[in-house]
């Protein structure tokens, strides 16, 4: 007999359980394919590279597909198992994770033509170092969500949640800075405005990671932490967690 998956209610029927590991696989799975997107956005951009982002383009369709797939078998799921409590969360958490994922694809998507339309341009543009300063917050976010997932790991969650708060700070920061260059140089205003689009992008990556944390919280805890302050995350997950098995930062807020 197969061991029974971490964090699943037991069942007779060994085919739920199945059901049920196969969603969470799935979702993983698009999860690691719309990392790869994001950190090849960044690199087709940054490298001048029109084929990578090309490349990366491609995989959106491939999201696409998952999405609807997994949605799919989450609504069989819940109408012919009618799960509860846990397992109901489970599903419910990936549904939601997985149009987030989607969408985190498609902020990629975003980013990638921005990098086609600047090589085009044939400018030099600047704002690369404010790129790739806010792409290396979102990019480690994005990666630790999933692995947060894969461990059913709150701790990382919630970290994952305050580090959005840092991506928002240093994303108001770097478009102080493009409108300097752009009233120093006016020639730059329309490559700058890409580079601009592209930091927007990025920084709704980073809003889509945060949510990623909070539907594993709901999953694990059982609290819908959605729209509410890191503060109150933060009590949420004391109040249903026992303190040995978190490891938060009193300093956090």
């Amino acid at each position: 007999m197969q061991p029974q998956p971490e964090g699943f209610s037991r069942h007779i029927s060994q085919q739920f359980n199945h059901e049920l590991e196969n969603i969470r696989t799935e979702m993983l799975a698009m999860g690691g394919i719309v990392e790869r997107q994001v950190r090849e956005a960044v690199r087709a951009l940054t490298e001048n590279n029109p084929q990578l982002a090309e490349e990366s383009l491609q995989l959106d369709q491939q999201t696409n597909q998952m999405e609807l797939s997994i949605d799919d078998q989450c609504t069989k799921t819940i109408a012919i198992r009618q799960p509860t409590a846990s397992d109901l969360r489970l599903i419910v958490s990936i549904s939601r994770s997985v149009s987030d994922l989607e969408r985190i694809g498609d902020e990629a998507s975003r980013i990638c033509k921005h990098a086609i339309e600047i090589y085009n341009s044939g400018e030099k543009p600047q704002g690369y170092h404010e790129v790739r300063h806010i792409s290396t917050l979102v990019t480690e976010m994005v990666s630790d969500v999933l692995t947060a997932f894969a461990r059913r790991d709150l701790s990382m969650a919630y970290r994952v949640a305050k580090q959005d708060i840092r991506v928002d700070t240093e994303y108001r920061s770097a478009m102080r800075t493009l409108v300097t260059y752009m009233m120093e140089d006016p020639h730059s205003i329309s490559v700058v405005l890409n580079i601009m689009w592209v930091l927007r992008s990025l920084e709704r990556i980073g809003d889509h990671a945060h949510n990623l944390a909070e539907h594993l919280i709901y999953q694990v805890s059982g609290s819908d932490v959605r729209h509410q302050t890191l503060k109150s995350i933060k009590q949420a997950l004391r109040d249903n967690s026992p303190d040995d098995e978190l490891d938060l930062n009193p300093n956090s807020e």
